[in-house]
């Protein structure tokens, strides 16, 4: 169905390819998966199957690229539309309507279909994809989650041949994209729909491939096999995966049934009634939490295990850190009584009342539209509230103008285009060091730490996903708010960029900052969170610390926590750990 001939693209002003020596053929009616690190060329991958690249690109193309027999060399996209249908990784880029019913039956009208088939059409994928309650809603009034179903809707309306999609899940909580997930297996396995797909969470999708398509590094030969296979050498790999390389299984499992059936060894040697060490979050501050609001207190054992973290990467930027405005004597970096937020007629939130505390990580978690965003957007003084009240660094952000806020709090965005004005990035990290003041350098040194192959001249158009929101937290961190507020951080982040992400939140909480990070992966949230809120139609209905919160949810428990249930343990690291300690080297006492 897709096949590549010694296919290379190099954009224009780029020092290589972005893509070398590919051949391989994609078979049809199978759901292809697209792994690799960040920057390794598979949005090019995708874009060339589509004939993005290079009609809309730019750059070169050698080879050929063939789809259902078409050249994409001679069929410009708006010619293989009827054949290829693709979403990429920002939904609003996607949109060509107000609507979201307008939004599905676009690309129908396009392609003239009768308006009977595409009523019928419009219905079905309301069903498939849970959109129903939704079809009247403008866009613009939708949340990521729910922005993104809309885009892949959009194109499973018009039936193609070939799907292409570029981390559909990205911005889905677990139950919808597990929904997303089962209609392209189903279009797959009941139409014949060849699907290619890139996707970085790989824990949600893996055990769906029919085949893996590794770009392992840059220039280095693709690997295409069965998902066992490729799983064994990718240097990007799920945490079940992780686990069972730390527990010597073979072969490797792919999903939490497979590792499940091959843990109960394991669960024996870490001990049935023994959970992980997991010192506990010290409260820095000197108001604490809402009374019945979980936080860890010393010597209680709830609170979330956290490695000390390196101090490399930040010890450079302490100085910064001291010319921080301070806050008024106690008050806490965020605390909101009451709070309620409305959004035309609807209430978005309501009766939220929590406190952040100094050296605090608190992940709001829950299904797309349950108001975590907002809750964000309160806190930074964008939204302002309805009821009750918010208070960040003793002041109210709504009130305040954003220069006495910028050392107080940082939000990064969902979509980190919204931090991006400048045409290089080392321009945007020479605006970011003087706005906060911070020494020169400091900004490039943290987008270094989190991608170090950015080069300073490219246009932050150019960069993928993943690297554009390395460089909006970059500018963010330079100015070391108190605060932090991050977005759906991890979204297009591999795994390797998402652990220096870890590495770098650990050090700023360590270091007194308060975080609140607003996240569908679990994953990132039982490796920092030292406390988790659940959030459903606007309210909190499940607050404490992370370990209790999370393994006793289906929906948000790592796969860690899934395998190993019902101990609470939450990471690799801390198996890996407990194993090391309970197997100490020859030669070495136990711990």
């Amino acid at each position: 169905m897709i096949r590549f001939e010694q296919v290379s693209v190099t954009y224009d002003g780029a020092a290589g390819p972005s893509l070398q020596g590919l051949d391989l053929v994609i078979p049809e009616g199978e759901l292809t998966l697209l792994v690799g690190p960040s920057g390794v060329g598979k949005s090019t991958l995708l874009g060339a199957v589509s004939g993005l690249v290079p009609h809309f690109t730019g750059g070169t193309l050698r080879g050929r690229v063939t789809v259902a027999g078409r050249d994409t060399r001679t069929h410009k996209p708006r010619e293989l539309a009827d054949v290829v249908g693709t979403v990429g990784q920002d939904p609003l880029a996607h949109f060509v309507t107000d609507v979201v019913e307008d939004e599905l039956a676009y690309g129908m009208e396009s392609l003239g279909l009768a308006p009977a088939v595409m009523r019928r059409r419009v219905e079905e994928t309301l069903d498939l994809l849970g959109l129903n309650e939704l079809r009247d809603r403008p866009l613009a009034t939708l949340s990521g989650g729910q922005q993104q179903r809309v885009a892949i809707g959009s194109v499973l309306t018009t039936h193609p041949k070939v799907l292409v999609l570029d981390e559909p899940t990205s911005a889905l909580d677990p139950a919808a994209a597990e929904e997303v997930l089962a209609v392209l297996q189903r279009l797959v396995h009941d139409l014949g729909t060849t699907v290619l797909m890139a996707e970085h969470r790989l824990e949600r999708v893996v055990q769906y491939a029919d085949r893996v398509l590794l770009l392992p590094a840059p220039g280095a030969a693709p690997v295409l096999g069965a998902p066992s296979e490729v799983m064994a050498v990718s240097p990007v790999h799920p945490p079940v995966v992780s686990l069972g390389r730390v527990a010597g299984w073979s072969p490797l499992p792919l999903s939490v049934r497979d590792a499940r059936r091959l843990a109960a060894p394991l669960r024996t040697r870490l001990g049935a009634d023994r959970d992980p060490a997991r010192p506990v979050f010290e409260d820095r501050g000197s108001g604490g939490g809402a009374p019945g609001f979980g936080q860890g207190r010393v010597g209680d054992g709830s609170a979330q295990r956290h490695p000390a973290p390196r101090t490399g990467l930040l010890a450079r930027f302490r100085k910064a850190a001291a010319r921080t405005a301070p806050a008024p004597a106690g008050a806490a970096p965020a605390e909101t009584r009451g709070l309620g937020v409305r959004r035309g007629r609807r209430e978005v939130l309501r009766d939220i009342t929590l406190t952040v505390t100094p050296g605090e990580t608190v992940a709001l978690m829950g299904r797309n539209g349950a108001g975590k965003s907002t809750l964000l957007s309160a806190l930074v003084g964008t939204v302002p509230p309805a009821t009750g009240e918010v208070t960040v660094g003793g002041l109210a952000p709504h009130r305040t103008p954003p220069q006495e806020m910028v050392r107080r709090v940082g939000l990064v965005p969902q979509e980190p285009r919204d931090l991006l004005y400048a045409d290089t990035v080392a321009a945007e990290c020479a605006a970011a060091d003087s706005d906060a003041g911070a020494a020169p350098g400091t900004c490039r040194a943290l987008v270094t730490s989190l991608l170090p192959d950015v080069p300073d001249d490219v246009h932050p158009r150019d960069l993928s996903e993943g690297q554009r929101l390395a460089l909006a937290l970059a500018l963010v961190l330079t100015g070391r708010p108190a605060l932090l507020l991050l977005d759906e951080p991890t979204r297009g982040l591999d795994y390797a960029a998402k652990a220096r992400l870890i590495e770098i939140l650990r050090g700023l909480a360590a270091e007194g900052h308060a975080i609140v990070l607003a996240t569908h992966d679990v994953e990132l949230a039982a490796e920092v969170a030292h406390r988790v809120l659940i959030l459903a139609g606007g309210e909190i209905v499940a607050d404490g610390p992370t370990a209790e919160v999370v393994v006793s949810s289906p929906a948000f428990a790592p796969q860690v926590a899934k395998v190993l249930a019902p101990g609470h343990w939450l990471t690799v690291t801390q198996v890996s750990e407990a194993l090391a300690a309970s197997d100490p080297a020859p030669g070495t006492a136990p711990a």
